[in-house]
């Protein structure tokens, strides 16, 4: 009967309340608490406690000498009153508590938090051994159930000792660390950076020895603070964070590339995006999913809620841009809405849950405090020094730290490309062996305008389309192809990219031979590059149709990848030269895109089929539409689109269906007409 908790949602330090153990009998209860104690004592007696080591143990030892006692008495059941099952009921809730504070003690990735929580945790650990001493007091005398003398002495002894003064107080070791975190964290505030020896003596008391400890610290501590913290506790969650990540940057040499996240996948993993991307419909501010998209004064789409905020923080500036705001007037963004709306309900996502984790500004675009903000700026400044000067293990150890700073937080995005990172890892993109850690770190400052900004300024997109082309793996030639992407998102780049050199057949060349995620992100690419009309010509030219239409045939069981591929062919449909190239790549029948508009899961698979035979229609006249009036499917298909599609494939199916009607009655016109002629012919003979 011991209780259960989800422990995923439990917050580090807030001991959730347990419910009395009302109408158990003794048996039941007693029985619960051995195993109870147990539990405690094997998974914990061996265990580690880098602080709290001497409440830990002492709080084991209690329970162990207690477990003895729970033993002795489990003899005595049918004797066990009332009210000493109500003691021992107490105790089994007190045990519960003890069980989740020593397992936030020792919980991966948690040292510096709760070190910086000691005079918190060791009051918790007061707390429940004074309940356990008060227990006991009701318990004794213990003669009324039998139990020995020798251990009627230690349970009185156990009792004794736990009200002795000063029993759970903080270990000076963990005070003497917490002092000098609380200086380190000064030092950084007031722009100064930390004596190696301080920062390293608090890591060794800690037992954070390794890059890989240090990851784990960080990875906890950003996770903690994305998980909406107490406001008041943001500073110290975001201190901490800077203080560990400088540490991880400029004091360990080592770095574990295949550092894996709590869910299995490597850090090493090179996302994949699509034009309909989560990523494009994330708030800049708070870096979730729009609920609400509006405008403001430069252009820039926010979602309401986050702007809000940073408006009433008393900033005139726009986050993302830096540029002063004309008006504070947010002008709602209807169509990016919708859009959003249409992709929640393609994918799945629910709004709902979005809009609940929704996280305060200050993790992402603020540093969170002033000692995060300083401490990333001198890892910044570091990081950017060993791009250009240290060793090539040095270089490669820099651009994935950059990586992994720069992943999800645009204050730390910001700062790198300010302190001068994207030249240097666009020379390392020319070296093998830094290659694939270079040109991952450019993918993650190219989601951020400055970061495209500096990638073209600096002469970038000849090393980012070599790395396409002649990359040293397909894992380095995918992250180009993203990187390609996101610079294709500026109108201004667009003609840029399109005009170099190869661009189309290279991104063709990993549609053709490259993994699954390295054709989706250079299907999208090359899709973000043919909104500069001139590059659909380009595109065609480079024989994109043929290769898409392959990769069609070949993904049946990737619907989104079908959706990207068929947006692209969606796109080069609108030109006469496009579609007749479809047409001719097709072999005239059609058969591959009528398949895709009956079989593709995705709606927006459907809605861009139909555009794409909406557009061979008007672009190639009778020969399309001969083939498509023979279709007996079609019309039911296109019928089910007015009601079930999008509100887009609606309008394109209601069109596409008069215009194979009118075809129809044409063609039945001119035949009647044609019997006519020859019925006359006859006569006049």
């Amino acid at each position: 009967m011991i209780q259960r908790f989800d422990r995923t949602d439990r917050r580090i330090l807030d001991l959730p309340a347990v419910h009395p153990c009302e109408g158990i009998s003794p048996a039941t209860l007693l029985e619960s608490l051995i195993k109870l104690s147990h539990t405690i004592i094997s998974n914990y007696q061996s265990k580690s406690f880098p602080t709290q080591r001497k409440n830990a143990r002492e709080t084991i030892r209690q329970i162990s000498i207690l477990s003895i006692f729970f033993e002795e008495i489990k003899e005595q059941i049918p004797e066990i009153s009332d009210s000493i099952a109500l003691c021992l009921s107490e105790l089994h809730i007190t045990f519960q508590k003890i069980r989740f504070l020593l397992e936030d003690c020792s919980r991966e990735g948690a040292k510096a938090l709760i070190l910086m929580k000691s005079n918190s945790v060791s009051t918790h650990f007061q707390t429940l051994t004074r309940v356990i001493a008060t227990t006991l007091d009701i318990l004794l005398p213990l003669n009324s159930i039998g139990i020995s003398p020798e251990i009627t002495e230690l349970v009185q002894m156990l009792s004794t000792q736990a009200r002795r003064p000063g029993l759970m107080d903080t270990d000076p070791r963990d005070e003497a660390a917490l002092r000098g975190v609380i200086l380190v964290l000064n030092q950084f505030e007031n722009r100064f950076e930390p004596d190696p020896f301080t920062t390293r003596r608090i890591l060794a008391h800690l037992g954070i020895r390794t890059w890989s400890e240090c990851r784990k610290e960080t990875r906890f501590l950003d996770e903690r603070i994305r998980a909406e913290p107490d406001e008041r506790e943001v500073p110290l969650l975001s201190g901490l964070l800077g203080f560990l990540s400088y540490c991880r940057g400029v004091l360990f040499d080592d770095c574990d590339f295949n550092d894996h996240n709590s869910d299995g996948r490597s850090d090493r993993g090179f996302e994949a995006i699509s034009f309909l991307s989560f990523e494009d419909f994330r708030c800049p501010i708070s870096l979730e999913l729009m609920t609400d998209p509006v405008t403001v004064s430069t252009g820039q789409t926010y979602d309401r809620v986050s702007i809000q905020k940073w408006l009433k923080q008393g900033s005139l500036l726009c986050p993302k841009t830096g540029e002063k705001l004309k008006t504070a007037d947010l002008i709602p963004n209807t169509n990016l809405k919708k859009l959003i709306q249409r992709f929640c309900t393609e994918y799945g996502v629910s709004i709902a849950k979005s809009r609940k984790k929704n996280r305060d500004l200050s993790s992402t675009i603020l540093p969170g405090s002033p000692a995060n903000a300083e401490a990333i700026k001198f890892l910044s400044e570091y990081l950017v020094l060993s791009l250009g000067y240290g060793t090539d293990h040095q270089k490669n150890k820099a651009a994935y730290e950059i990586r992994l700073l720069a992943k999800s937080n645009i204050f730390n995005r910001a700062r790198l490309i300010e302190s001068g990172s994207v030249p240097p890892l666009l020379e390392m993109c020319n070296n093998p062996m830094l290659q694939e850690n270079a040109v991952s770190a450019l993918l993650k400052l190219s989601k951020q305008p400055s970061g495209q900004t500096s990638i073209l300024e600096n002469s970038g997109l000849n090393p980012i389309i070599e790395v396409l082309k002649n990359g040293v793996s397909q894992e380095s030639r995918q992250t180009a192809a993203a990187v390609i992407f996101y610079l294709s998102s500026v109108h201004k780049y667009r003609r840029i990219i399109g005009e170099h050199d190869g661009i189309f057949p290279s991104l063709l060349e990993v549609v053709k031979n490259g993994t699954a995620c390295g054709k989706k992100n250079s299907v999208v690419a090359i899709f973000a590059l043919l909104f500069h009309h001139k590059n659909r010509t380009r595109a065609i030219e480079a024989g994109a149709v043929s290769t898409l239409l392959n990769l069609l045939e070949a993904s049946p069981d990737k619907p989104e990848l079908q959706t990207d591929a068929l947006a692209v062919l969606s796109a080069l449909a609108d030109s006469v030269d496009g579609s007749v190239e479809i047409v001719r790549a097709s072999s005239s029948d059609l058969s591959l895109i009528l398949r895709c508009l009956q079989n593709v899961e995705t709606r927006a698979g459907k809605e861009y089929s139909v555009s794409i035979l909406h557009s061979l229609c008007l672009n190639c006249g009778d020969d399309v539409l001969d083939v498509l009036s023979k279709e007996a499917s079609l019309m039911s298909v296109l019928y089910s689109l007015l009601t079930e599609g999008t509100s887009h494939a609606g309008r394109k199916a209601r069109s596409l269906i008069k215009i194979l009607q009118k075809f129809c009655e044409t063609r039945l016109s001119s035949m009647i007409g044609e019997v006519g002629r020859e019925q006359r012919f006859v006569n006049v003979r």
